[in-house]
Formats: C-alpha cells, sequence, structure tokens
C-alpha cells in the first residue's frame, strides 16, 4: 500500500504540471467536441487527432490522447441521448433509454446521470488500474515469445467472441486483419511482401488509413444514406439535476455497471460494448418491472455509461501491463507510443515511471474534467447537433484528410483511406464488424515476430507453445472459447444479448 501512495504520489507530480494539465484539458475537450458529432466515435476521433501529438513530449501525448479517449466516449453517449444516433457501438445501449428521456424532456438528467456515472466509475477503475498493474507487470516479465504469440492468440479469439453478428464473418475479418498486417517489408530477410511493385507499400499499410477509412469514413457514407431525418430533442433541457427518487433508482446501477465493467474492460477484443450490453442486461433481468426499459428508465442510462467508462479505464491494463492491445483504440495508443519511442510492455513501468504513473494519474482528473466541463456546455454540444448534415460530412471528410496527410504529407495515404472508406461501407453493408479486422492488423505482424523468435529458439520445434505451462494454459483458454462459442445454446444466448439494440 506505502508503495503503491508513493508512486500515485509521482503521478501527481506529473500530471498536475501546467503544462500536462492543459493537454488533458485541450484532449478532453476535443474528444468531447469531435466525439459529439453524429457518426465520429472514439477511433476516428483519436486518428484524426494524433497527428497533434507527434511533436508533444511522451508524457504529454499520451495524456493527451487518454483525454482525448474518454473524451469523445462521452461524447458518443451525448449523441446517442440527444439525436438517437451512437457516436460508437458501446452507446448503442444508452440510446434505448436515454433517446426516450430526451423525447419526455427530460435530456438534462440523462446527460447528467450519464456523466456522474462516467465520472464515479472512472475513478473506481483507475485506482484498480493502479492497484492491479504493478503485480500484472511483475507476471508479464515470465513471458517469453511462446507465451506472447499465445496470448495473442487468445486476443483474437476473445475479438470473435465479442463481435456482433456471425461467429464466421468475425473470423474472416480477423484474418483478412492478419492479412493486411503482412504487407511490407519482412523483418528478417529485408525483401518487399505483397507491396505489388508500389513504393509506398513496401513499409506496410497505415493503421491511421485502415482506421480512418473503416470507422470514419464509412460511418458517414452509412449516415449520408439516412439523409437529415433526425430530430434533436432540446424541449425543456432546463433541469439537469437527478430529483432523489432518480439518485436512487440510478445508484445501483451504477455501482453494478462499474463492477461489470471494470471486469470486462480488461478482456481483448472489446470490453466496452461487451460491458455495457451486459450491464444493461443485467438491470433489465433484476428488475421487478423490466417493462420499463426502452421507454426512458434512468437506470438503463446509469448502467451501461458506468461500465462503458470503466471497462475504457481498465483497457489500459493489458496496454501497460503486457503492450498488447484489448481493442482498436488501445492499438492506436500502441502506434503513439511506439512514435514517441517508447516500446510498449513491462518495462514502461521500471524505465518510464514518470510516464506511467502521470498517465494514470491523469485519468483521474481528466474524468472531473469532463464532469466540470460537460453539464455546463450541454446547450452548446444542443446548437453542434443542429447543424445540417449537408454542412457537417463535408467539414468532417476535410479534417480527416488534413489528418492522414499530415502524417507522413502523402497523398498515397488520402487514397488508401478513401478505399477503405469504401470497403468499411461494403463491411457495413454485409453485416461485418470492423473492430477485429483492426485487432487482427495490429497483432499480426507482433504475432510474427514472436512466432518466429518462439521458433528460432526451440530449433524449429512447434511443441515449445504445448510444453511451456503458460502458453499451453492461454492455448487451452482459447480452443475452450471456440468450443463453448459454437455449442447451439450458447450462440443463441449470443445472439439474444447483441440484439439489444
Amino acid at each position: 500500500m506505502e508503495q503503491l501512495l508513493s508512486n500515485l504520489a509521482l503521478g501527481f507530480g506529473v500530471a498536475l504540471t501546467l503544462n500536462n494539465l492543459l493537454y488533458c484539458l485541450v484532449g478532453c475537450l476535443l474528444g468531447t467536441l469531435i466525439g459529439v458529432l453524429p457518426g465520429i466515435g472514439p477511433i476516428a476521433t483519436i486518428a484524426m487527432l494524433l497527428p497533434a501529438t507527434f511533436t508533444l513530449p511522451p508524457e504529454s501525448s499520451l495524456i493527451m490522447l487518454a483525454g482525448i479517449y474518454y473524451g469523445a466516449q462521452y461524447g458518443g453517449s451525448t449523441t446517442a441521448i440527444l439525436v438517437n444516433l451512437p457516436g460508437e457501438s458501446s452507446s448503442v445501449v444508452t440510446a434505448l433509454d436515454g433517446y426516450q428521456m430526451a423525447r419526455q424532456g427530460r435530456a438534462g438528467v440523462a446527460l447528467s446521470v450519464a456523466a456522474l456515472g462516467s465520472f464515479f466509475a472512472g475513478c473506481v477503475a483507475t485506482f484498480l488500474l493502479a492497484a492491479a498493474a504493478p503485480p500484472l507487470a511483475q507476471i508479464a516479465f515470465k513471458f517469453g515469445p511462446a507465451e506472447y504469440f499465445s496470448l495473442m492468440i487468445l486476443g483474437l479469439i476473445a475479438a470473435v467472441v465479442l463481435a456482433h453478428g456471425s461467429v464466421i464473418k468475425a473470423i474472416g475479418m480477423i484474418l483478412l486483419g492478419l492479412l493486411l498486417g503482412l504487407v511490407g517489408t519482412d523483418v528478417n530477410s529485408g525483401m518487399a511482401r505483397f507491396s505489388f511493385g508500389i513504393p509506398e507499400l513496401t513499409d506496410g499499410i497505415g493503421f491511421v488509413a485502415i482506421a480512418m477509412g473503416v470507422f470514419g469514413f464509412a460511418e458517414i457514407i452509412k449516415n449520408l444514406e439516412q439523409g437529415e431525418a433526425r430530430e434533436v430533442f432540446t424541449n425543456k433541457v432546463t433541469s439537469l439535476w437527478p430529483t432523489k427518487q432518480d439518485i436512487k433508482d440510478a445508484f445501483p446501477a451504477v455501482l453494478r455497471g462499474t463492477f461489470l465493467g471494470s471486469l470486462l474492460g480488461i478482456l481483448p477484443g472489446g470490453g466496452a460494448v461487451l460491458g455495457s450490453f451486459s450491464a444493461y442486461t443485467l438491470e433489465k433481468k433484476i428488475a421487478k418491472d423490466a417493462s420499463k426499459f426502452g421507454k426512458g428508465d434512468i437506470r438503463g442510462v446509469a448502467a451501461p455509461e458506468s461500465a462503458n467508462n470503466a471497462a475504457a479505464q481498465t483497457s489500459f491494463i493489458p496496454l501497460l501491463t503486457l503492450g498488447i492491445p484489448p481493442n482498436p483504440v488501445m492499438a492506436l495508443m500502441v502506434g503513439a507510443m511506439i512514435i514517441q519511442g517508447i516500446q510498449p510492455g513491462p518495462q514502461v513501468m521500471t524505465e518510464r515511471p514518470q510516464l506511467f504513473w502521470g498517465m494514470i494519474v491523469s485519468m483521474w482528473i481528466g474524468n472531473l474534467m469532463l464532469v466540470i466541463l460537460n453539464l455546463p456546455l450541454i446547450g452548446m454540444w444542443i446548437k453542434l447537433l443542429k447543424v445540417p448534415y449537408r454542412l457537417l460530412y463535408p467539414a468532417i471528410l476535410v479534417f480527416c484528410c488534413i489528418g492522414v496527410y499530415s502524417l507522413s504529407n502523402s497523398p498515397f495515404d488520402v487514397l488508401m483511406t478513401a478505399l477503405f472508406g469504401f470497403i468499411g461501407y461494403v463491411f457495413v453493408k454485409l453485416d461485418c464488424e470492423p473492430a477485429p479486422l483492426l485487432l487482427g492488423f495490429i497483432l499480426g505482424p507482433m504475432m510474427e515476430e514472436n512466432l518466429r523468435r518462439a521458433m528460432l529458439l526451440s530449433r524449429g520445434d512447434p511443441m515449445t507453445f504445448v510444453t511451456r505451462p503458460l502458453s499451453a494454459s492461454l492455448l487451452a483458454i482459447s480452443l475452450l472459447l471456440l468450443i463453448i462459442i459454437f455449442l447451439p445454446a450458447i450462440r443463441k444466448k449470443r445472439e439474444e444479448a447483441f440484439q439489444e439494440e
């Protein structure tokens, strides 16, 4: 406990400097501003704003990106409540009751419960992250190439389990991601692979181009199909504070959502999505009158929003302790760390304690900033949501293209983003979840590297993956997950869980 307190004191020393406070504030504000725009979730928001952090010191860069992440998540819930357009998949269930509350003139109450629930959940989950990270990092030092390879296999299998829709489609998306990750120069031989004579492809396909195209551009094209059919419920957004009865109903839901989200956020693949869906389902199961859900029940906003935010914070645990991104947003954080010359993994805690603990403490400060910023600014977000699509989307596309171009000053990157935008739109039409593709893409090269190293160390013996106890255990869990997901009863339950939207 004493060690934890001294680590947190070090973190406060870093996070409370004027520069880092400013970057945290800018991150939260920009994240919310872009996250509020319909169809732009945290992945596209971070991808758009990533170039702005390149010239900053490592601590400031990661603190600002973390602020953008939970700012964008909060912005997504604002859009879900006011316009019934979830900014991201984990806000889908918030829209079910939040939008109905807005229609009843209780938008202010829904937004304040979402903000306060998210703040409480974020604080609890950040404390769990601070407490769990050091022991997990110690375990991570025991990992060799075989264990890392098996852990990544487990991560990809979990991504299949947690993806919406068809399991076969999710597996297909992961395989496509792995194949796209092979494009570029082979590390061992130095030979170009699958570049088809295009010089720009010898460095591989840019992660930001894929993330922006598949999530940002594809979402915009999909939303343009719906035309101007949207209704912003702004009438009677006067009272922001919930009544005593609202608090009495919401608080137990916030506690349950925080607990579920904290646990599920650590899972690879989409812990925040699963957390919000599970919290909503749990509230419906234990409610005396489940018929109120979907008609403006405050628990239907409090539980998923708390779970969503708790999961967002605990998803940093595998990233900071193992260097493994559990979801596409964390994959972007890995990219940001590598750009700053930091190798993600357990050594960050020992070699860069200021960075590690400064980032953790900044999450508390960021959550507090979000509450202070967002409750008074609800009127501004409402005005922003009234901007017509025909003006909004061209502006977003221009900013996306500027962001992509500024990464390496290459028009080829913009063309690649447009191409992946079209491919992403095809995925939407085919009901394919794009998140597994991104995870496969980022984990593919890491898997290949660890597979090769494991095979070299074992002199080509593939049995090394099953003779090492930790590696064998991880592979056994992966196999068990695959078997479970294909059992008819489980598959039916899984389909029901994702039918909530």
